[in-house]
């Protein structure tokens, strides 16, 4: 068994290569090897995404195995942006992939048949919360002290860090012609060492990397919100004995140990439905950057 990491080309100063997508499960399945591309944006450090994300696709391909007969060589390709992983998907380069909510709403938005496979749970749910965050010796108190002062977002595609924040802030009255000024930062971890330095005044994360990046109690929780947490979406065409066993194999995910990186309790069956309130953020986070009143 033999877990290949595609991602290389994050660590390197190299163009990322997408991968061929696997060959149908029906192609003589006692003898020929099933090669599946799994993929994930990088919302952390590329060996940090690595070492979470191991553990599981291991389980994975060794589940697999027994349940279609046959051997399986799983990739795993760590995508630079949110952009270049929803493409992938789309252009069917990868197989199934690793998405936060609002990635997922945007390319099923592209390509209509791209089918859910499971969703995750955390401490057995699945709803999780996204926090603003401030420097602990901030006076910030809560989002409407945020006008006239600087803000750091995620990636333009994240769900919590642009727009479930973003709907946050407009319900708060604030428009992005309210802020002294924001930048997109790309990820999760920029943001919270963004705000600790003072380059920013506040920023959204998911809690998670809050906890990790305040060690020190250098930070601090002015709001949250709630999100829903990730789905796993085969690419359109996805061979459906192969997507079923595989929806099997996370849905039997029990041991802790294997979960313990991904920081998640479980997997669940899901559908599109599950994912509607977020598809509402995204529509009032639409006004964000117009002016009130426009």
């Amino acid at each position: 068994m033999k877990l290949t990491l595609l991602a290389l080309a994050l660590l390197l100063p190299v163009t990322h290569r997408a991968p061929t997508p696997s060959k149908p499960a029906t192609e003589d399945p006692q003898k020929t090897t099933l090669s599946l591309n799994f993929g994930v944006y990088q919302s952390d450090k590329a060996t940090v995404m690595y070492k979470k994300l191991t553990p599981v696709l291991e389980y994975l391909q060794e589940d697999l195995e027994r349940r279609i007969g046959r051997p399986v060589d799983l990739h795993l390709s760590i995508f630079k942006s949110y952009d270049e992983g929803i493409d992938a998907l789309v252009k069917g380069q990868i197989d199934f992939v690793r998405f936060g909510p609002a990635s997922y709403i945007n390319a099923k938005g592209r390509e209509p048949r791209l089918d859910l496979i499971a969703m995750e749970q955390e401490n057995g749910e699945k709803r999780f919360r996204g926090v603003v965050i401030v420097r602990s010796d901030s006076p910030i108190q809560k989002l409407s002290d945020l006008k006239g002062k600087r803000f750091a977002f995620g990636d333009p595609n994240s769900t919590i860090g642009r727009y479930l924040i973003q709907a946050e802030l407009v319900k708060a009255g604030i428009h992005a012609s309210d802020l002294a000024g924001s930048k997109f930062l790309e990820r999760h971890d920029k943001v919270a060492a963004a705000v600790e330095i003072g380059d920013f005044d506040a920023g959204a994360v998911a809690t998670s990397t809050y906890e990790q990046a305040n060690a020190k109690g250098t930070l601090r929780v002015i709001a949250s919100f709630d999100n829903v947490t990730k789905p796993w979406v085969a690419r359109a065409g996805f061979d459906p004995a192969v997507m079923a066993a595989l929806r099997q194999s996370l849905l039997a995910i029990k041991d802790p140990a294997v979960l313990k990186e991904l920081k998640v309790s479980g997997f669940v069956a899901t559908s599109d439905e599950e994912y509607g309130f977020v598809r509402e953020g995204m529509k009032v986070a639409d006004e964000f950057e117009k002016r009130p009143g426009s």
